[in-house]
């Protein structure tokens, strides 16, 4: 099966989505985590590093995962591939 114009730019979105999305987990996961050591203050009675890596990080990922599927059910629905209910 040949791609279509419109295949190909629903894979570009698809990836370029994902590639921002994996950029931000990057980021959110190693860089913060990496420098958070240094922050040496309590935040609400705990280190705020630990803080960071507990409670922040699954924050963000929620978010990431919340955002990705909102978008992807819009591109579905743009690109006439979305599921029926």
């Amino acid at each position: 099966m040949q791609m279509t114009e419109k295949h190909r730019q629903y894979w570009q979105k698809n990836l370029r989505i994902t590639a921002i999305l994996l950029a931000i987990w990057f980021f959110v996961t190693f860089v913060i985590g990496y420098f958070a050591r240094d922050l040496n203050f309590n935040f609400f009675g705990w280190p705020f590093s630990f803080w960071v890596a507990a409670q922040g990080a699954l924050i963000v990922y929620v978010c990431i995962i919340g955002f990705y599927a909102r978008y992807m059910n819009r591109l579905d629905q743009e690109f006439g591939v979305a599921e029926e209910e």
